[in-house]
């Protein structure tokens, strides 16, 4: 398959950047045979580290597949240099036997980044609008045998992050639950989501821009979260902080379009289409304003720097102190303490 082997995708709505990639991996597979898949973090990972997978074949795979994550990060103009010169060694000879997608939640990278790109391979995924992702979850529940009632579904987008690959991971478990032919309805969402809901850094961000609690009470209900998700499978706390960073990032967007005021249109093109997105960041511009705001993304960038010199034995001592310093003190770090 003649086509250059560099992708960039881009945008909030993970659900349909997955499919995409996942459709694009399973025509390589077709096409060149077994794959050697690598999936990578930019902040965790060096570029050059990157390329060297990239250009060293496998024993096992004759096609190399790798997705990087977090490409916002990759700003250094020498790693852009380096994916630069793989591309074009790469493009000599295809079909490739190396593909890298450049993968971001935010809605675009460095320019410089970007520009290496063939226009071809670059897309932003939006967030779904509401219509949307209501067909999405009926067409859903009814591959999977299920039917469900309009104010089930209703109450499904109410509580659950708006993308449709955490909707689908969501909703698998009604498949468990329930036989086929069943229909959802409210008390079933009730059930299932509710009483035993995974937690992740979005559900923690929503409960500390929860402002109908008072500050004490979103206190102790995210540091109850985050010990949940520190015991779950996504207990990184690099990955816990990475993920926070993007939300506060996109309340810095919020507060730089004056989402409160904005327009339907720039708030679709910012990742803020949905009612349920809105209404938190709306709480949460009212609980930090755009200095705070600009605060706590570098607090947690230098959290994530701590974590990573310090190793383990400090990660829930400084998470702890994150979540504190973010609630109580508006981002601002605690003094340190001093003997007299």
């Amino acid at each position: 398959m003649a086509v250059s082997p560099l992708f960039l995708y881009t945008g909030p709505e993970t659900g349909e950047k997955n499919d995409t990639i996942d459709s694009f991996r399973t025509r390589i597979q077709k096409e060149q045979g077994p794959l050697d898949e690598h999936k990578l973090y930019a902040g965790e990972t060096e570029v050059r580290d990157v390329v060297a997978l990239l250009e060293n074949g496998s024993l096992f795979s004759e096609v190399r597949f790798i997705v990087l994550c977090n490409a916002e990060l990759i700003k250094n103009a020498d790693d852009i240099n380096l994916i630069r010169n793989w591309l074009a060694g790469a493009e000599k000879n295809l079909p490739s036997e190396a593909y890298l997608f450049l993968v971001s939640e935010e809605n675009g990278v460095d320019k410089k980044l970007e520009n290496i790109v063939p226009k071809d391979n670059r897309k932003v995924f939006w967030e779904l609008f509401e219509n949307r992702k209501e067909q999405w979850l009926l067409d859903y529940f009814r591959k999977n045998g299920c039917s469900i009632e309009q104010d089930a579904v209703s109450s499904i987008l109410e509580m659950v992050e708006n993308n449709t690959e955490i909707l689908r991971k969501e909703c698998s478990r009604f498949f468990v639950c329930f036989p086929k032919g069943h229909c959802v309805t409210v008390a079933d969402v009730e059930n299932i989501l509710t009483n035993d809901r995974t937690e992740s850094p979005f559900t923690l961000f929503a409960a500390m821009a929860d402002g109908s609690k008072p500050t004490q009470e979103r206190l102790e209900y995210s540091l109850t979260i985050l010990q949940k998700i520190r015991q779950s499978k996504e207990s990184s706390s690099v990955q816990i902080c990475m993920l926070l960073a993007s939300c506060f990032k996109k309340l810095a967007v919020w507060h730089a379009i004056n989402g409160a005021a904005a327009s339907d249109f720039d708030l679709k093109i910012n990742g803020f289409s949905s009612k349920k997105m809105q209404t938190q960041y709306r709480s949460a511009a009212r609980l930090w304003n755009r200095q705070q705001t600009d605060s706590i993304v570098a607090l947690l960038a230098k959290t994530d720097m701590d974590i990573r010199s310090s190793g383990t034995a400090l990660e829930d001592v400084l998470l702890d102190t994150l979540i504190y310093e973010i609630l109580m003190k508006g981002g601002r770090p605690m003094a340190p303490y001093t003997l007299l």
